[in-house]
């Protein structure tokens, strides 16, 4: 069986309300058709805090600061039971205040896209050099500012965007080309903001497996935004824009897109490389995306309820091979939605869940977890669209019965014990399954899970391209040589043993 090491993990949050409050689609559109509506009013008044944006329970899970257990005992609503003394670090990474973040853009522009105002570049350069991330070669490429009067100049003749915070314009952001739409500065923010995510995590990564950045051999890249030209309009690649402001100078990579699927093929596809001795290790990685914050904040103002999507997701992953001390991939039971799967919910879940069990010889039973879509059910909820995360786990345990793996009468007690709450911000890619990877990789460390499935579902209509629907998934196990399983033997290994068998047979006849 070929297996793969899960060597590391982090998960961090951009807390960025005032790139929200004019960048999100549903609070730009608003703006460019209606002006300054009274949901817009409403909105800028329901916003957190970056002190309550770090409280907030499901935030504290997302970065390691809170074990899911626990969160799953938080009071509800959750936006009314602020965690006491919360922090901005926990184990997978950060929560990172919206100020700081325009720096983190700043420094991960190559091409002069981002102007911060000076006084507002000497205040984000203060705050940063007590980061204990940003190194000098990296505060360095923070750049020194620009007087106020250039940023009014860009902003009202040639097309750029303003920068917030507090209140006051802090920068702006410039577009790369006078006619090229997918050089706007509207896309060229949204990328900049996406890459600075993937930056943000990656560091933390570095960081908590102890590797230098040189280390590095290959980046996979599977956010949902698209880096090109007129001429090629998603021809990337991030993957390498990343691991330059990094400094890992021995890396290569790519893109992988499939909107929600994306991560977990992403995934899957780097663990192959390595499985296959193409690469040494490869790390998966995504940063948030910029039109999804505020995306359901319509509904939430409507119900008096504070605008939670307010934070851009990002994560890295990385995959080396098995040296029997980390959780590992298994490669030999990968879910897929193959096109003649079908698209209703049943078909989906038996391509993705139940199908990858069978080949193995595994039972609903023999998992311990299941993570598919985990968005934070207080976004989604009073948005119209119910508890995600649920209702997944409902449709698992609806197939489970239906291939008589288990009592109808038990559906209840199954998602209970195989389901976990939804704590991750409806960033498209971002909640769809990788999440979890962190959180179980530490419990199957510590003995709690034997075995969970990642599982990534795609709506692929939204590109106006097909109706089909995509999605894969993975078996996460201790390695066997920790746990003292048998491993699977390879060719060789067989022809060994036989001959043994046979040169004992040998003595024993002519003895």
């Amino acid at each position: 069986m070929a297996r793969v090491a899960i060597r590391g993990y982090s998960y961090c949050l951009n807390h960025t309300p005032e790139l929200g409050l004019h960048y999100g689609v549903t609070p730009y559109i608003e703006r460019i058709t209606h002006g300054e509506t009274e949901y817009i009013k409403k909105l800028c008044k329901s916003t957190q805090s970056y002190e309550e944006a770090c409280a907030y329970a499901p935030n504290q899970a997302y970065i390691g600061g809170m074990d899911l257990d626990d969160l799953k005992r938080q009071p509800a609503p959750m936006y009314c039971n602020r965690i006491d003394g919360a922090s901005r670090y926990g184990k997978f990474g950060e929560i990172m205040p919206e100020k700081e973040f325009l720096g983190l853009m700043d420094i991960c522009d190559v091409f002069d896209i981002i102007w911060l105002e000076e006084s507002f570049a000497g205040e984000v350069r203060e705050v940063m050099a007590r980061h204990p991330l940003m190194n000098e070669k990296i505060l360095t490429r923070l750049e020194k500012g620009r007087a106020s009067s250039e940023i009014e100049k860009e902003t009202k003749e040639h097309g750029a965007l303003p920068l917030y915070s507090q209140g006051r314009v802090a920068g702006c952001c410039r577009k790369g080309h006078d006619l090229d739409e997918s050089l706007s500065a509207h896309v060229l923010l949204e990328n900049i903001a996406s890459k600075a995510g993937s930056v943000l995590a990656l560091l933390h990564l570095l960081k908590t497996t102890g590797l230098s950045p040189a280390d590095i051999d290959y980046i996979i890249e599977c956010s949902e935004e698209a880096a090109g030209d007129m001429n090629q309009r998603g021809g990337g690649n991030f993957a390498k824009a990343i691991a330059e402001i990094a400094g890992c100078v021995n890396a290569s990579g790519f893109d992988v897109r499939s909107f929600c699927a994306g991560p977990v093929n992403a995934v899957i596809a780097g663990a192959t490389q390595v499985a296959s001795g193409a690469r040494p290790n490869v790390v998966v990685l995504a940063g948030g995306a910029v039109p999804k914050l505020f995306m359901n904040s319509r509904d939430h103002v409507r119900k008096d309820i504070p605008a939670l999507e307010d934070c851009l997701g990002s994560f890295a992953v990385l995959l080396d091979a098995d040296d029997g001390t980390c959780p590992i991939m298994r490669l030999d039971a990968l879910g897929k939605h193959s096109v003649g799967a079908g698209a209703s919910p049943q078909a989906i879940t038996s391509a993705l869940v139940y199908e990858p069990l069978q080949k193995i010889g595994l039972s609903f039973g023999d998992v311990d977890k299941f993570a598919a879509e985990l968005q934070i059910p207080e976004i989604t909820v009073p948005a119209g669209a119910g508890d995600v995360p649920t209702a997944n786990f409902k449709m698992i345990a609806a197939l489970a019965v239906m291939k008589g793996e288990l009592g109808k009468d038990e559906m209840s007690s199954f998602v209970e014990s195989k389901g976990i709450p939804g704590f991750a911000h409806t960033q498209g890619h971002i909640p769809s399954g990788v999440p979890f990877i962190g959180h179980a990789c530490e419990a199957i460390k510590e003995g709690k899970f034997g075995r969970v499935m990642i599982i990534g579902k795609g709506s692929l209509f939204l590109a106006r391209l097909t109706n089909l629907s995509d999605g894969a998934s993975f078996i996460i196990e201790p390695s066997s040589e920790k746990a003292g399983e048998t491993r699977g033997v390879t060719s060789e290994e067989v022809r060994g043993i036989l001959l043994e068998v046979l040169e004992d047979l040998s003595k024993e006849l002519t003895g």
